[in-house]
């Protein structure tokens, strides 16, 4: 029998989807992808749902591709790639189609294909233990898949740093670059927040809803769906490349790579 690594609760017109795999940091393997989509497939069309919330247990939200796990099944690096990719598109893609309110409540680790999440997401909020890191450039690679429902919500300058540098950042600072919606500086108090979000949600339509959300992510959906094989193209080059090869092999090995030309 198949782990659970997806839980949804229903309760009060809300459906609560619980990314339940802390001991590979909620990372997106293949079970947990396939449980995921389903769980908002089936939010989407229930009609006793009216918003999804989107959380987590343990210390991550979510550390993005899990490419150990798909090797493990016998696929090549380029077959996992290919598949890790395309399960970010058709996650991104449900959240972004979703006629439902998303909110994504994040409080631990933001990494990689998290920010996908966070980013398809109408309204993401971050607690107090959140942490955030654009971490690819240090691996030879970009956030390429990711950058489709990032870059539309972030600054030029806020991407143009931490895009580049790796850099970790607040979850203050993830509110004032646009990363999140609003920061938590305490659990109770993002609780609260939350509470606010869904009580304001309980009062709408669902046709006022849909049509609402409707009109905040045409843009992104529209840039979505143009690039969103372009972007694909690109990552699938970059995860081939000799510089891939090399950060990956470093971070496994935790010694720096070849072009790290840092002191430390």
């Amino acid at each position: 029998m198949t782990e659970a690594l997806v839980r949804t609760d229903v309760a009060a017109a809300v459906a609560t989807i619980t990314l339940d795999s802390p001991d590979n940091r909620n990372a997106l393997s293949a079970v947990l992808v396939a449980q995921l989509q389903a769980a908002l497939v089936g939010a989407a069309s229930d009609d006793a749902v009216r918003a999804v919330v989107l959380t987590h247990t343990g210390g991550t939200f979510c550390a993005g591709g899990d490419l150990k796990e798909a090797l493990g099944r016998g696929l090549s690096p380029a077959e996992a790639t290919a598949e890790g990719t395309r399960a970010m598109i058709e996650l991104m893609g449900t959240m972004l189609e979703a006629p439902k309110p998303v909110v994504a409540v994040a409080n631990g680790h933001v990494r990689a294909g998290g920010f996908g999440l966070l980013g398809a997401a109408d309204i993401a909020l971050a607690g107090p233990k959140a942490t955030f890191a654009l971490t690819e450039s240090r691996l030879g690679l970009a956030p390429s898949m990711i950058s489709l429902v990032l870059l539309p919500k972030m600054s030029a300058r806020a991407s143009g740093r931490y895009f580049l540098t790796g850099e970790a950042f607040t979850p203050g600072e993830a509110e004032e670059l646009g990363v999140v919606s609003r920061a938590l500086s305490s659990v109770d108090d993002l609780d609260a927040e939350l509470d606010s979000i869904c009580a304001g949600i309980r009062k709408a339509s669902p046709q006022g809803l849909a049509a609402s959300k409707a009109l905040t992510t045409a843009g992104i959906l529209a840039e979505f769906r143009a690039g969103a094989q372009t972007r694909a193209a690109e990552s699938a080059a970059l995860f081939a490349s000799a510089d891939a090869r090399e950060g990956m092999t470093a971070f496994l090995s935790r010694r720096k790579p070849s072009w790290d030309a840092s002191a430390s």
